[in-house]
């Protein structure tokens, strides 16, 4: 199994032991860039907060430790966060 294989399915920031959707939550995901195919909990965000820009901390993208990627809610489609660039 390669790296992005293992990561899909898997939510982010989870602990790496239980690190699957748990049932009651509610979930976006997360399309394209360093974080494509994990999951993203959003069931306490209010609306207003999904849609605006997210910057989540990464170690895989192009500014190695440290850096984020940034992901906006899909217009069309309010299940995806698409990735836009990955910032320092």
């Amino acid at each position: 199994m390669d790296e992005l294989e293992f990561l899909r399915g898997r939510v982010y920031g989870a602990d790496h032991d239980d690190a699957g959707p748990r049932q009651g939550r509610t979930y976006v995901e997360l399309v394209a860039g360093p974080l494509d195919g994990l999951l993203l909990d959003v069931t306490d965000w209010p609306d207003h907060a999904r849609a605006q820009d997210v910057a989540l901390h990464t170690e895989i993208g192009r500014y190695g430790s440290g850096g984020r990627a940034l992901y906006s809610l899909r217009a069309v489609d309010r299940r995806r966060f698409d990735w836009r660039e990955d910032i320092p």
